[in-house]
């Protein structure tokens, strides 16, 4: 049985990012049940940086994050957020929240955002308003996950893919984890399994926090206008989102929430259309083929806000989920938070810089029973 410091149980961004800062600490072991990092939600990303996000924690960890999201893993692009009819207090909404962080961020009327999206539609179903972000980031998940990859392999720490948790197991002081190739006995536990991450801690006898996945579907398609330079576009209510993927091609989806059990997301038929149809109403686009089509799952807390803490009912297991369709922009962050309370270390100044606490994150806030 190997013995380890830190067994890191996933390796999507939160895990491999974590496991990486984890590495400086001590002995850093990663699994894998897949036969890659990032197969599911980190993979399948939109894969974009920006501040529209409901939850002011989330964008405080975002902040945070910017300054160290570098390249090639993340590339400047700008994002602009339409209004549709009827979303206009919406649009003021992200606005205020908005410049709190990215004061540089610039109200545009509608012929101006169609200078930089020129489909957007005119007439009957033209949108009302916009908000542009020069300063928003274009992700890379592969280039960010290989990144923290071969920081942790630098560091002496280890990634096993395809060797899923099978039995977990407090053994004294220590957690015993099986998996189909070897075992392990480890001080912590890291729990960054995403969908996985509650069945993960029933393996152990531990309770669940009730982390939700929630299917997103995505299509791309081509088209003849030469779309490389436009900016990542996203209504600021029901709708759609809008990404260039090279010159000649978009990605798009309906940004829907469809509850699902932990799998290999797929995507269904109405929400593939769905995407389409969203598109179209709002643009002069013609979507007549799908050059592909995925679907992603995204994982929530009940309170849907990222979870990076020891779990009190289980001495030496830490739980880093919950990250949402936020985890690669908050990534940074995020590991930089599982660094300091995985350790004991301090509190971390670029957290401390942008208001967030470690209470923020903390496990106890999903296991005490409401007033």
């Amino acid at each position: 049985m190997e013995q380890v410091d830190f067994l890191v149980v996933g390796a999507g961004i939160a895990g491999l990012s974590a496991a990486a800062r984890l590495a400086r600490h001590g002995t850093t072991q990663v699994v894998e049940a897949e036969t890659a990092p990032g197969v599911h939600s980190s993979g399948r990303s939109a894969a974009f940086a920006h501040f529209d996000m409901d939850a002011w924690l989330v964008r405080a960890l975002t902040a945070a994050s910017m300054p160290l999201l570098a390249e090639p893993g993340a590339t400047p692009h700008p994002a602009l957020f339409i209004a549709l009819e009827g979303q206009e207090a919406a649009l003021d909404r992200l606005e205020a929240n908005y410049r709190d962080w990215e004061p540089r961020v610039e109200r545009l009327t509608p012929a101006e955002a169609r200078a930089f999206t020129p489909v957007l539609r005119e007439g009957d179903g033209a949108i009302s308003g916009a908000l542009l972000d020069r300063h928003a980031r274009k992700l890379d998940a592969h280039a960010m996950l290989e990144a923290h990859r071969k920081e942790l392999l630098a560091r002496g720490g280890k990634l096993a893919n395809g060797v899923p948790v099978e039995g977990l197991a407090r053994a004294g002081e220590r957690w015993t984890a099986d998996t189909p190739g070897a075992s392990y006995s480890a001080r912590v536990v890291v729990n960054a399994a995403g969908a996985w991450a509650d069945p993960v801690a029933a393996l152990g006898g531990i309770a669940p926090l009730g982390i939700t996945p929630l299917r997103r579907t995505v299509i791309t398609f081509d088209t003849e206008h030469a779309v490389r330079d436009w900016p990542f576009t996203k209504t600021v209510g029901p709708g759609f989102y809008l990404e260039p993927e090279g010159n000649g091609r978009l990605l798009a989806s309906p940004m829907e929430e469809g509850p699902s059990a932990p799998c290999d997301a797929q995507p269904e038929e109405e929400d593939v259309a769905l995407a389409a149809w969203n598109v179209e109403q709002a643009t002069t686009l013609t979507i007549r083929q799908l050059a592909s089509k995925w679907a992603g799952l995204r994982s929530f807390a009940p309170d849907r806000l990222p979870v990076a803490g020891f779990d009190r009912q289980a001495p030496g297991f830490f739980w880093l989920a919950g990250q949402g369709g936020f985890g690669l922009q908050t990534s940074p962050a995020m590991a930089l938070a599982v660094e300091a309370a995985a350790t004991g270390g301090p509190w971390p100044e670029e957290l401390r810089a942008v208001g967030v606490t470690r209470a923020m994150l903390a496990v106890e806030r999903l296991r005490t029973p409401p007033a």
